[in-house]
C-alpha cells in the first residue's frame, strides 16, 4: 500500500507530462510562437550584448509590418488551400505606379489609381481560381508574371521614373515615433484588427474556413465558393497594393521588383504562424508573430556578419525547421 501512495504522491500532473505538453500547445498554439519569439530576442542579445533596446525592437516591428500585411495575403487565402504568388509582383508595382504617377495626378489619386490595379490583379486571380478552376499556385504565379511584364511596359513608357517615392510614403514607412515606435502601425493596427474581425466575427470569414475544411459540404450547403474565392483574391491584391505602399516608404525606393524578395517570406511567415496550406487551419494572430520571428531571425544572421550567400542559406534551413518543428507539436 506504502508503494501505491508513493507512486500516487510522485506522480506529476497531466500537464508535465508529454503528452500533456503537447494538448496543452496543441490548445493554444501562440505559445510555442510567443516562446521561440522570446527565445530569438535573447538569442540576440546574447550573440551582440546591448543590442536589445526599445529603438532595436522598434526598427525590427517597422521591417516587420509591411512582411506581416503581405503575409495577410497568404493567410486568407491558404485557408481555403489556396495561395496567391502574386502579392510580390502587385506590391512592387504598386508602389511604383504611385511613384510614377504622383507628379501628374496628385498622391490621393495615384493611390487610387494603384489599389484599383492590384483590386483588378486580385478580382482575376479569384476569376480564374474560383470560375475556371485553375489551381491557384498556377492562377496567381502567371498573373504575377503578367503583372512584371505590364510593370515593365509602363516602366519604359514613362522614360522617366516621375516624383519618385512620395515624402508621406517615407514618413509612414521609415519614420519612429520618440524613436522606437514604428509610424507604420497607425496603419498596420488598424488593418490586422480588420483583418482577424473578419475572420473570426464575420459570415464571410467563417466561409473561407468552411471552404478550406471541407469544400463539398460547403457547396452542397449552399455557399458558392467562386463567388467568395472571387472576393478573397480581391481583398488579397488590395493588401499587397497597401504592403506595396509601405515597402517603397520603408526602402525609399520604386522599382518593378522591390517586394519580390518578401514573397516566399510571406508564406513562411503564415506557415510558421500555425496556418495550414491545406486549408481549414490558421489565424493572423499566428500569421504577425511568424513575420516578427522570421524578421529577428534575418537581424541574428546579419549581426554575425555571414556573406549574403550564406545568410540566404541558413535563412531558408531554419524556416523550413522552425515551421516542421511547429507542425510537428501542434498536429496529431
Amino acid at each position: 500500500m506504502s508503494g501505491v501512495a508513493d507512486a500516487t504522491t510522485t506522480t506529476r500532473p497531466s500537464w508535465m507530462t508529454a503528452s500533456g505538453i503537447r494538448t496543452l500547445v496543441r490548445e493554444h498554439p501562440m505559445v510555442p510562437l510567443v516562446g521561440l519569439l522570446a527565445l530569438l530576442v535573447a538569442l540576440s542579445e546574447v550573440i551582440r550584448p546591448g543590442i536589445v533596446s526599445p529603438n532595436w525592437a522598434g526598427v525590427l516591428l517597422r521591417g516587420a509590418v509591411p512582411l506581416a500585411i503581405l503575409a495577410a495575403c497568404q493567410t486568407i487565402t491558404m485557408l481555403t488551400a489556396g495561395i496567391d504568388l502574386s502579392v510580390g509582383a502587385v506590391a512592387s508595382m504598386s508602389g511604383f505606379l504611385v511613384a510614377t504617377l504622383v507628379g501628374d495626378t496628385g498622391l490621393v489619386l495615384a493611390i487610387v489609381i494603384a489599389l484599383a490595379v492590384s483590386a483588378l490583379v486580385g478580382l482575376v486571380n479569384g476569376i480564374g481560381a474560383g470560375v475556371f478552376k485553375v489551381h491557384p499556385l498556377i492562377m496567381t504565379l502567371g498573373m504575377s508574371l503578367v503583372v512584371l511584364g505590364l510593370a515593365n511596359v509602363w516602366q519604359v513608357m514613362r522614360v522617366q521614373t516621375g516624383s519618385g517615392v512620395p515624402t508621406e510614403f517615407r514618413q509612414l514607412g521609415a519614420n519612429l515615433f520618440f524613436g522606437f515606435i514604428p509610424v507604420n502601425l497607425l496603419l498596420f493596427v488598424p488593418l490586422a484588427l480588420l483583418v482577424i474581425f473578419t475572420l473570426n466575427r464575420t459570415g464571410f470569414g467563417r466561409l473561407l474556413y468552411a471552404i478550406g475544411d471541407n469544400p463539398v459540404a460547403s457547396r452542397l450547403s449552399g455557399a458558392k465558393s467562386w463567388q467568395v474565392l472571387a472576393v478573397l483574391y480581391l481583398i488579397s491584391g488590395v493588401l499587397a497594393g497597401i504592403a506595396g505602399f509601405l515597402f517603397s516608404g520603408l526602402t525609399n525606393t520604386a522599382s518593378v521588383t522591390l517586394a519580390d524578395s518578401a514573397l516566399l517570406p510571406s508564406v513562411a511567415a503564415a506557415v510558421i504562424g500555425g496556418t495550414s496550406i491545406f486549408g481549414g487551419r490558421g489565424t493572423y494572430s499566428g500569421t504577425i508573430i511568424g513575420a516578427l520571428i522570421l524578421t529577428v531571425i534575418s537581424s541574428i544572421l546579419s549581426s554575425l556578419g555571414y556573406p549574403e550567400a550564406v545568410r540566404q542559406i541558413l535563412f531558408g534551413s531554419m524556416i523550413v525547421f522552425v515551421a516542421a518543428a511547429y507542425t510537428r507539436i501542434t498536429t496529431d
